[in-house]
């Protein structure tokens, strides 16, 4: 793996819900008016009585606040929206490929072979977000290889306020990988011992690096050794059992 960098250039093409409305006191309220008209004074005493009831009801939202009784609709106070994170920086969208070939931190060799796989599509992986406290997203790039998308190269960008980009870090090696992972950056090298396929190597290694001082820092890694035996197609898979009852 190359060593961190601090420098480098880079350029950018760019890029109430309404409340439920007291319609059922509403229809109460015509429903007894109504009624009341053809009853005549012989129903007075009960026409106020239901009156009194009817105005009650409509004077808040039910039993408590913690929702309706029954089905009856009632009036209900619009969500507050949540307040948007403050945290999260814009993405801006760069021209990776530009990127890379004008930068003079990226060797050469990847340089110039640096090439379309079909048409316009180019092997290069581009992730965007926080991993520099720089004024808008980081961006990670990773180089592969168009035949079997081999990792051979990655890359991070930190935007300058003038809204060029610097080269931060760099590992060129085969099968190695970069992601952004809640604000750190974890890079993943597979590891070949001299018989080991492309699809089967032997192990890996995953490295946490965090920015501090203005530069990447290890802060943690993992090694991994994978189980040589499987991946070769061979036996048969157990008859399932169903579990036991009591």
């Amino acid at each position: 793996m190359r060593g961190l960098r601090d420098s480098g250039d880079g350029t950018v093409d760019s890029a109430s819900r309404d409340s439920v409305g007291t319609t059922g006191t509403a229809r109460r309220s015509r429903g007894f008016r109504a009624g009341l008209a053809a009853s005549g004074t012989a129903m007075a005493g009960l026409a106020a009585f239901g009156l009194f009831c009817v105005s009650c009801s409509a004077s808040g939202t039910g039993t408590r606040d913690e929702g309706p009784a029954g089905t009856k609709p009632v009036a209900q106070a619009s969500p507050t929206l949540a307040t948007p994170s403050t945290t999260a920086l814009p993405a801006r969208r760069v021209d990776a490929v530009t990127l890379l070939k004008r930068d003079s931190e990226v060797s050469p060799r990847i340089r110039t072979d640096l090439r379309p796989c079909s048409g316009d599509e180019y092997p290069i992986d581009t992730s965007y977000g926080s991993l520099t406290d720089g004024p808008a997203a980081d961006v990670v790039v990773n180089v592969l290889t168009c035949g079997d998308s081999v990792g051979i190269g990655t890359y991070v960008y930190r935007p300058r306020d003038d809204g060029s980009y610097e080269n931060v870090f760099a590992a060129e090696m085969p099968a190695v990988y970069g992601t952004i992972d809640r604000g750190d950056l974890v890079v993943t090298t597979q590891v070949y011992e001299s018989k080991d396929s492309v699809a089967y190597p032997s192990g890996e290694e995953v490295i946490t690096y965090r920015w501090a001082d203005n530069r990447f820092s290890e802060h943690d890694r993992v090694h991994n050794d994978f189980n040589r035996a499987v991946g070769s197609g061979e036996g048969e898979l157990p008859v399932p059992v169903d579990p036991t009852r009591n």
